[in-house]
């Protein structure tokens, strides 16, 4: 998906040297916001973000990788895999285009 971008430490619009906002492909940034955001933390979409602070200390990860299933679902993208490898979240689902 082509999408503003977004700075990836501070969440702040990426200006390029014109004064212009930087576009481009926007995939991995929609995951980690919606990864990132709690229900209700988009007006827009109140049943939108998967909120992971709150499974940090949670040992059900199923729980956790079936919610991001269908947040990512929902949201248009293909999951073709959601996994925890070598205590990494692995994420492989792009939008269907």
């Amino acid at each position: 998906m082509i999408d503003l971008l977004l700075d990836s430490t501070s969440n702040d619009l990426l200006i390029d040297a014109t004064g212009n906002c930087k576009i481009g492909k926007s995939d991995q940034q929609h995951q980690a916001l919606l990864l990132l955001i709690d229900k209700g933390g988009l007006k827009e979409n109140p049943d939108a973000g998967v909120g992971a602070f709150k499974y940090l200390e949670s040992e059900q990860t199923d729980v956790f990788l079936r919610e991001i299933r269908n947040q990512f679902s929902d949201d248009g993208m293909l999951i073709n895999k959601i996994a925890f490898e070598n205590n990494k979240l692995s994420i492989d689902a792009p939008y269907n285009d």
